[in-house]
């Protein structure tokens, strides 16, 4: 299945393409609420199971799943605020062509061992109220009984957001088509539990008609460098860190080890003459370079595949001046920007270039794009926003990353584990990208990578890592990517 991300507005579009296409709404009606069946039938025995139904044509996907349902040998009725008579179009269709038990919303819900909303949809307008809030909040409960049809009713489908207090809690998600960004924007990817894509026909040019330009995070999107047989170090790239001063120096040493990990044939932290001896005794591989002026910092942004500044870099007018000696260097190379460095430019008025990206947490990013941040009606647009106004690819961290190029391409991040929330994890991230940046991946990708690879660490280490831990265990997953002649023997 495609990782493509689409919005509210899109998916309708898709249908009505696929009308004009001879593909009848009513036919994608049939398709969903079969696919809904398919996938409850594929995760469940047969139980008691209520079908709850909206007004609208969620609902009439209600209906039809409930029919096919049946006609597998279930025991299932339908709960609904409208009866089949009152409805329109197709969800009226849908409901004459059941031939089951009909109750009022909520009135046999405690019977079912497992629900089926299908109450409202990814374009719900107005929070939930009565009955339908009720029975959000029962689900509360026990998610696990409920299945959500395109979404769990009372989400937004465009901002990930519930519309008002009440949202339905599911274990598992039937959406269509493609997925849309309240299944994987926060908190609306904790309110779906399993996400499954149903295919219910609908043609892919009347997809590919709407341009999509948001993905979710996934190998298939870019390409890792893999070096030559004859390839040495230098070929593999040259990454540049920036240590801050005494008693700073560790969270440039973690960058530094990522982006070693990541590839680059050649990783020197750029040390404050008075940290030097402390970053010479702690590193071995990586090489140490003095660097106390303008000039130091000029000459390596020119002399470096990729630059990172930031990690605990300090944020006196000092750091403030070197800082500009890299990113106003001519023909300098891409720079990797977090933590103090993106505190040092906010609020960000300083154009930057397309081969740069800024890492910022949330709150780094509320101070660099004031503006953007308080205007924008979720973290997709704000980060895109933000990478068209600053001219760079913009990393917004969180438990639901998205990357942004200038460009107006976007990309989702799901893979991780809240354990990664966890001192230094930040500056693996960014030495990571630049490691991919030096063997010459696009800036966009890299963080891309980047972003993929920190998460899927993290997810395999799982309770208890620590970030030292991250670049060390790098290789075991990039190993499972490496094409097959790369990898090594059992």
């Amino acid at each position: 299945m495609s990782c493509e991300i689409i919005s509210v507005e899109q998916m309708r579009a898709i249908d009505e393409a696929s009308a004009a296409a001879g593909i009848a709404t009513r036919t994608l009606m049939e398709h969903a609420g079969r696919a809904v069946a398919e996938a409850i039938a594929a995760r469940f025995t047969a139980r008691p199971t209520a079908v709850l139904c909206g007004p609208g044509n969620n609902g009439g996907d209600g209906w039809v799943a409930a029919r096919h349902l049946q006609a597998m040998g279930w025991p299932v009725w339908v709960e609904t605020a409208v009866q089949a008579e009152a409805l329109k179009g197709d969800a009226r269709d849908a409901a004459l062509a059941w031939q089951g038990d009909v109750v009022a919303l909520g009135a046999r819900v405690d019977e079912a061992e497992l629900c089926v909303d299908a109450m409202f949809g990814a374009g719900i307008a107005r929070p939930l109220d009565g009955e339908y809030a009720r029975l959000a909040y029962l689900s509360m409960q026990a998610p696990e009984r409920f299945v959500a049809v395109d979404v769990p009713s009372g989400l937004h489908g465009d901002n990930g957001a519930p519309v008002g207090n009440a949202c339905v809690f599911a274990g598992l998600t039937v959406t269509f088509v493609r997925k849309k960004p309240a299944h994987v924007l926060m908190p609306g990817r904790g309110y779906c539990g399993e996400i499954i894509v149903a295919d219910i026909g609908a043609p892919e040019a009347a997809v590919a008609q709407q341009g999509a330009q948001l993905w979710e995070n996934d190998p298939s999107l870019w390409r890792l460098p893999w070096p030559d047989v004859d390839a040495h170090k230098y070929e593999r790239g040259h990454v540049i860190v920036a240590s801050g001063g005494v008693a700073r120096t560790g969270a440039a040493r973690l960058s530094a080890r990522a982006a070693l990990r990541a590839g680059a044939g050649v990783v020197t932290v750029l040390s404050p003459p008075e940290a030097l001896s402390e970053n010479a005794a702690h590193l071995t591989a990586i090489m140490v370079r003095e660097a106390g002026d303008e000039a130091a910092f000029t000459e390596a942004a020119r002399s470096a595949r990729a630059f990172v500044i930031g990690p605990a870099f300090g944020t006196s007018d000092a750091c403030y001046k070197l800082l500009l000696a890299a990113t106003n260097s001519v023909d300098r190379s891409p720079l990797v920007l977090d933590a103090d460095a993106i505190t040092l430019l906010a609020p960000m008025t300083h154009g930057l270039t397309d081969r740069d990206v800024m890492t910022p947490h949330v709150g780094e990013f509320r101070r660099a794009f004031p503006g953007i941040s308080s205007a924008s009606d979720d973290r997709i647009d704000a980060a895109r926003a933000a990478a068209a106004y600053a001219r760079c690819v913009v990393l917004l961290k969180g438990p639901d990353t998205v990357i942004a190029a200038p460009d107006g391409r976007a990309v989702v991040n799901t893979v991780g584990t809240p354990f990664l929330a966890t001192a230094g994890s930040g500056d693996v991230l960014a030495g990571l990208i630049a490691g991919l940046i030096a063997q010459g991946m696009e800036s966009f990708d890299a963080a891309c990578a980047g972003a993929w690879l920190h998460g899927r660490v993290g997810e395999n280490l799982g309770p208890g890592l620590i970030a030292e831990d991250l670049p060390e265990f790098l290789p075991n997953l990039l190993n499972d990517l490496a094409p097959k002649s790369w990898k090594r023997a059992d």
